[in-house]
């Protein structure tokens, strides 16, 4: 039976983007509604959408932000698994944050480069020690018999805690970017769409109609 769902809408409208109060580095106006997001205590508020593509298909997952550096942004994955394989295939990405309490969405697209073993290094041995486990265990995005394999597996590593290192195909990716989208809710589906587009090294401030 076919099922409608067409009541289903929220009206939007609790602030408006002005371009005059817009900086012109957008990794700086990202940092502002990231931090935001962060002082107000929003629920996963690191999560973002990352998409691939590989061989003209698209896949996405749910990753964390970890680190903004400089002008790029951080994230941690096993290199083996389907998005390190599609990585590899074709570094041109795009991430999506939504914000649904703050009514704010940020596209953002570009390349995306290994991080260095050193810094991987370092983030793998702040991670809680389970995590390292977890990390070790799982060959990310293979096929398994069952759980129980897993956390037998899990459980081993942990027993030998003072032997656990970074597997060498675990560490972190940097995203480029070369473009944002700024949405913020708009009152009856006006909503403000601002784009940064980086060209000849500079980045050029536009708004697109909803």
């Amino acid at each position: 039976m076919a099922k409608s769902y067409h009541h289903i809408r929220q009206n939007y409208g609790k602030v408006a983007l002005v371009e005059s109060e817009m900086p012109d580095n957008p990794i700086l106006f990202f940092s502002q509604w990231f931090d935001e997001a962060l002082k107000d205590q929003l629920p996963d508020a690191n999560a973002m959408v990352l998409s691939t593509v590989y061989q003209n298909k698209p896949s996405s997952r749910v990753v964390l932000l970890k680190a903004i550096e400089q002008n790029s942004l951080v994230f941690f994955t096993n290199y083996n698994s389907r998005k390190g394989r599609e990585i590899a295939s074709n570094p041109q990405v795009s991430v999506l944050f939504f914000w649904t309490q703050h009514e704010r969405q940020i596209r953002i697209e570009g390349r995306v480069e290994k991080i260095s073993e050193e810094y991987a290094e370092d983030y793998f041995i702040s991670r809680p020690l389970e995590s390292q486990a977890a990390a070790i265990a799982s060959n990310q995005s293979e096929k398994i018999n069952n759980k129980a394999e897993l956390i037998q597996r899990y459980e081993h590593i942990l027993m030998e805690a003072d032997s656990i290192k970074r597997p060498v195909h675990w560490g972190g990716y940097q995203l480029i970017p070369h473009y944002f989208e700024f949405w913020q809710g708009g009152a009856n589906r006006l909503h403000d769409r601002m784009i940064y587009e980086l060209t000849d090294q500079n980045w050029q401030i536009s708004r697109l109609s909803p």
